[in-house]
């Protein structure tokens, strides 16, 4: 009798490097990857990702990008592994994948962010976006670049911005938040400010003293408008939650400096898109920096797939695809776990990592 296989999907694997990872584990392991992203928001979403996966024993996903509701899992009756990225996935109903016997496995940083001691403990990339989309927009190398290859004469049209002395402006001081905070502080003499719900000056000074600065380093504001009001570059990172929604809304795009930057590398929904549309339409702000969006990917109508932000009185505007985190020795570290747990589990073994 032939050895029945096991069906795995991986999902979203954009850059399509997983599949060799788990493709050699075990002849009785079939192996399937779709590269699209499917919904699971919309009812027709939902459909179509259960008529997708309905035959599959495991499926790895990367956070964030396919949602598992509990309207999906319940469908999926044959899945029994459900690999993710991180420790924490928003988009996955942990107490549904409890309740239906679904085992759910995450994945920890990168082996270089994680050891110690080093100077790299705890860094994460998204940082490094952060930071590229900054001083993208304030150095315009996206259009100037587009001005070069367009025409045989294309050259500068604009005066750039310089970023030292100037007030960097977070919006939450958690571990990205500091890193930012540290960067702008360091690598460019910017004023710190910063503001949350539950940010106090002494946890302020905590996260200063943490990263080798003295207290004082980072000023924590008495209002979130006050931080829009007195930054040059806004900065995003905060924690997507119901509670969170929205935190970047109509009256603090509004308070903004009229050339004021703002970058979010956090998540899409914490900024108001409508408000935050209408604001760069007029022109009213000197740019905006995005790597995240809602819903992911944009769909092909979105206002954001554009050419003609920055013309006609319009703001810039500088879009990257998600890409904070989707560096190589992170991908890859992220598919080496995943397939080992695979492996565990083909062997019958304990799962680690379990959500």
């Amino acid at each position: 009798m032939a050895q029945q296989r096991i069906k795995l999907a991986i999902l979203d694997d954009y850059a399509d490097i997983a599949k060799a990872r788990f493709a050699g584990l075990s002849p009785k392991l079939e192996v399937d990857s779709f590269s699209a992203t499917l919904n699971a928001r919309t009812e027709h979403g939902r459909t179509a990702l259960v008529d997708r996966l309905r035959d599959f024993t495991i499926v790895s996903t990367m956070r964030e990008r396919t949602a598992f509701p509990r309207e999906v899992l319940q469908e999926l009756p044959k899945l029994k592994l459900l690999l993710t990225t991180g420790m924490k996935n928003a988009s996955i109903d942990v107490d549904a994948c409890r309740d239906l016997g679904i085992s759910l496995v995450g994945t920890t940083a990168k082996p270089t962010a994680t050891a110690k001691p080093t100077a790299t403990a705890g860094y994460d990339t998204t940082n490094e976006m952060t930071w590229a989309l900054i001083l993208g927009l304030a150095k315009d190398v996206a259009g100037g670049d587009r001005r070069i290859k367009s025409t045989s004469q294309g050259w500068q049209d604009g005066l750039a911005q310089s970023l030292a002395g100037k007030t960097l402006g977070l919006v939450g001081l958690g571990r990205l938040g500091t890193q930012a905070a540290v960067t702008g502080k360091l690598g460019f003499g910017m004023d710190v400010i910063c503001w949350s719900s539950s940010l106090t000056q002494d946890k302020a000074d905590d996260a200063a003293r943490s990263r080798g600065l003295p207290p004082d380093s980072f000023r924590v504001t008495a209002s979130k408008k006050e931080l829009f009001e007195k930054a040059d570059v806004v900065s995003v990172h905060y924690v997507l939650s119901p509670r969170s929604k929205g935190i970047v809304g109509k009256e603090e795009l509004e308070a903004m400096k009229e050339g004021a930057l703002l970058v979010n590398t956090s998540r899409g929904p914490l900024i108001d898109e409508a408000a935050l549309l209408d604001v760069l339409k007029a022109g009213r702000i000197g740019g905006v920096g995005l790597d995240v969006f809602d819903p992911e990917p944009l769909p092909s109508d979105s206002p954001w797939r554009s050419l003609e932000w920055g013309t006609g009185g319009t703001s810039p505007v500088l879009l990257s695809p998600h890409m904070g985190y989707v560096e190589d020795e992170t991908m890859h570290s992220w598919y080496d776990q995943q397939a080992a747990n695979v492996q565990r589990w083909l062997n019958g073994q304990e799962l680690v990592r379990k959500i």
